[in-house]
């Protein structure tokens, strides 16, 4: 037998013997009152923090600690997150850039300073010198994220004071990640098409006169070619991912982790981490993987008994992945509405129209009516739940020609403007390191010494 297939063997004997001493009877939760998930019984988050930087609103708790459904809103700075969209629109101008300011300084800027900082981010977007070659065409990646988790650990490298935790060297060391994001993803792509898949790569410059959404569909094109509703509708996503409150598994990452007091670079890599799981970032690729099945088995699209015949398979896991899960329903704050889902399916709605995929987008609007009822009847929950912004997020990209595998890294470079905001926010505001209790729920054990043991 070869080393590998002993190699093998070994570690499917050695993950059985891991799996068998490892599970945790789940009534000691219950019997210690554990917040699993740091999640109270009634669904809402456990508190661990306060934050200036973003709000969440889905529910106010009743004076009998009942939650009570309201319509979503998102807050950035205390502003709710459409009036800064309507007033971008009506100004016709991009406005993810508006929002990072807003985050990382908590005023809105005047025109000057926004055009300012706009510069600033455009200065900074092109990577160090020999970066794309050492760091990313050296040593592609099947996995975006991954790739972008080592280019932002790399950066470290290129710093020449990456040590100082003074607020204007962590500004600083943010500002640059927010303005390469966009082209550490798209040149991550180029060398995984080169590398991984065979075809062409194309590495272009970035332009420091345009949007982050322009400079991204700019740098991942060929032709570098995009319309201006394409680049409104990548940009109007962007805002909406930008920031979402503290308690998200990968901004509450952040701030766990630079309350250790680590480097800046470290703190954003372990967010990276985090967006990438399946539970959070990862979930709108999961939704199109879904409705790939759905267009699939259901014949006629605008049949609505048709598309409620396969929801309930899907629900009473007799269809797609078999969890009983209908992905893109239900938020463990929104209720009523998902702000980001229904300004998404708005501006979805134009693009549609524009790239002849209307069929598509109205069998979208009939599983987002028809599911949260499907799953309340099926799963017989009262909770009142809607479509999120990971239902729509995934149709819009397909019609924007975005490979899948960039889903979840358009996410991060969003995000990557909050990611900062709270990491500014834990260095000045935190002062303790996070220390939250588990409870030990082995039993003593007699020791036994190594010739004894059988």
């Amino acid at each position: 037998m070869d080393n590998n297939k002993i190699t093998q063997a070994l570690i499917k004997k050695l993950s059985g013997l891991a799996e068998f001493n490892n599970p945790i009877n789940p009534d000691l939760y219950t019997k210690y009152d554990v917040k699993r998930g740091l999640r109270n019984a009634n669904g809402t988050g456990v508190l661990v923090g306060l934050t200036r930087i973003g709000d969440v609103v889905g529910y106010d708790i009743s004076e009998s600690g009942e939650k009570v459904p309201v319509d979503g809103r998102l807050l950035y700075r205390g502003y709710d997150v459409v009036d800064l969209i309507n007033d971008a629109e009506k100004n016709d101008q991009f406005c993810f850039e508006q929002c990072a300011y807003l985050l990382l300084f908590g005023e809105l800027p005047t025109q000057k300073e926004l055009d300012s900082f706009r510069n600033l981010l455009g200065v900074c977007r092109t990577l160090p010198p020999n970066f794309t070659e050492d760091m990313i065409m050296k040593a592609p990646s099947s996995d975006i994220m991954n790739k972008i988790a080592r280019g932002v650990l790399a950066s470290y490298s290129y710093d020449e004071n990456p040590e100082d935790r003074a607020v204007a060297n962590v500004l600083r060391q943010c500002i640059e990640l927010i303005s390469r994001f966009s082209t550490l993803a798209a040149y991550a792509y180029q060398a995984k098409l080169r590398y991984y898949d065979g075809k062409s790569m194309y590495i272009h410059n970035p332009v420091p006169e345009l949007s982050t959404a322009e400079n991204f569909l700019h740098l991942i094109r060929p032709d570098t070619q995009y319309s201006k509703l394409e680049a409104d509708i990548l940009d109007l996503s962007l805002i909406l991912h930008a920031e979402h409150g503290g308690g998200n598994n990968s901004s509450l990452t952040v701030h766990v982790v630079s309350s250790a007091d680590t480097d800046t670079y470290s703190a954003i890599a372990a967010a990276v981490g985090s967006l990438k799981g399946r539970r959070h970032g990862g979930a709108n690729i999961r939704v199109v993987e879904m409705m790939n099945e759905i267009k699939a088995n259901v014949k006629d699209w605008s049949n609505e008994q048709e598309i409620r015949d396969y929801i309930y398979k899907i629900a009473k896991k007799e269809a797609f992945d078999r969890t009983g899960l209908v992905y893109g329903m239900g938020h463990a704050v929104y209720t009523i509405s998902d702000p980001r889902a229904v300004l998404l399916r708005d501006k979805a709605e134009k693009l549609a129209k524009e790239k002849g995929c209307l069929e598509e987008f109205n069998l979208y609007k009939i599983i987002e009516r028809v599911a949260p009822e499907i799953l309340a009847e099926v799963h017989k929950f009262g909770k009142r739940i809607c479509a999120n912004v990971d239902f729509y997020s995934g149709f819009v990209y397909s019609m924007l020609n975005i490979p899948t595998e960039l889903y979840t890294p358009i996410f991060a470079i969003s995000r990557i403007a909050g990611w900062s905001a709270h990491r500014i926010e834990e260095i000045v505001a935190g002062g303790r390191i996070y220390r939250p209790a588990y409870k030990n729920v082995s039993e003593p054990r007699d020791y036994i010494p190594l010739d004894e043991r059988k």
